[in-house]
């Protein structure tokens, strides 16, 4: 990893901030706001796949889609502590925060009870309070399962995409995010798949880099434009895995600029930032719509004031706090 780590980083710091982006506006949408929801349309075709390609690559990368048989008890329990625990403890302190909060501010999705938010959190996941977090989930089934079905040999990749696009096109249903895990596990495995190429693929994103994203970007843009009916599912397919070289190819052809720092640094806290992030939108949105509408051309200054409360609060939190106390600091990096 220590080639390509910093390429790795800065593409976790450009996909975070389009996650960030994407959960400004929950339940409630603002009126007379016409411009925000097409472009969180465009921005869903591809985002939480391309973060789902990271991941698989770094899986392969980190050698944990290849470890052997006498590892997985290791694997599995080091998977669960980074990926299960927070998800459930922060899903808990989501759940708690907004029943506590609701009857003081305005909360989005807030759960019926206690326990009926719980319940919804881990079984009918469509109506989750915690729905952000979901990522952590799914990659945890994703990568132990791909990890299992390898069991050791690359060269069962290619019927693992089968089974993955096979997923990806059968509908599931929304109980233990079973939809969520059939909808992602090919961007995953596509990233495995560029892991295993190593430089064939990186060599190929150096080539392709720019007219896909010439095309990935007007793609986005028709989905702005024309795709509000369009069917989600050949069109994340498309605009998914054109953004990997596209993205990815942009990111290792950046030169050494101030945005290029500004990525690195965001991507070394991206985990950080996509636990967090809604908790901060949450309580920004919420103290400010007790003095402010957010809606029509208020929602502009909202939209700035809750991308730098979801991207920097959630810093601040890692770096204040987090960082004092070794096992959060542990947990989060």
């Amino acid at each position: 990893m220590q080639e390509r780590r910093w390429d790795i980083d800065a593409a976790k710091g450009l996909a975070i901030l389009f996650v960030v982006f994407g959960h400004l506006v929950a339940r409630a949408d603002p009126r007379n706001v016409g411009w925000y929801e097409p472009l969180r349309q465009a921005v869903y075709a591809f985002h939480m796949p391309f973060f789902l390609y990271l991941s698989g690559l770094v899986a392969v990368e980190s050698g944990m889609l290849l470890t052997p048989r006498t590892r997985w008890a290791y694997v599995l329990a080091a998977r669960a502590r980074r990926l299960l625990l927070p998800f459930f403890g922060l899903g808990w302190l989501i759940v708690c925060g907004k029943l506590a909060l609701e009857r003081v501010m305005s909360v989005d999705n807030p759960p019926a009870g206690l326990l009926a938010g719980v319940e919804d959190m881990v079984w009918h996941t469509a109506a989750s309070p915690a729905l952000s977090i979901w990522y952590l989930f799914v990659l945890f089934v994703v990568s132990i399962a791909s990890m299992a079905a390898l069991d050791g040999r690359h060269a069962r990749l290619p019927w693992l995409l089968g089974v993955g696009l096979a997923l990806y096109v059968v509908p599931l249903p929304a109980y233990a995010y079973a939809d969520r895990v059939g909808g992602y596990a090919i961007f995953f495995l596509l990233g495995a798949w560029a892991g295993f190429a190593g430089e064939r693929w990186l060599s190929f994103t150096a080539r392709i880099w720019r007219p896909a994203l010439a095309v990935l970007l007007a793609a986005l843009t028709a989905i702005v434009l024309f795709g509000r009916h369009w069917p989600e599912t050949p069109v994340m397919l498309f605009v998914g895995a054109l953004s990997f070289p596209a993205l990815h190819g942009f990111l290792r052809a950046l030169p050494d600029t101030p945005l290029k720092a500004v990525f690195l640094f965001l991507g070394r806290y991206s985990f950080m930032i996509y636990l967090f992030n809604t908790l901060f939108i949450g309580l920004t949105k919420g103290a400010l719509l007790r003095w402010f509408p957010w809606d029509g051309a208020n929602f502009y200054a909202f939209a700035l004031v809750l991308m730098a409360s979801g991207v920097l609060g959630p810093v601040a939190l890692k770096r204040c706090v987090f960082a004092r106390i070794p096992a959060l600091d542990r947990l989060t990096n």
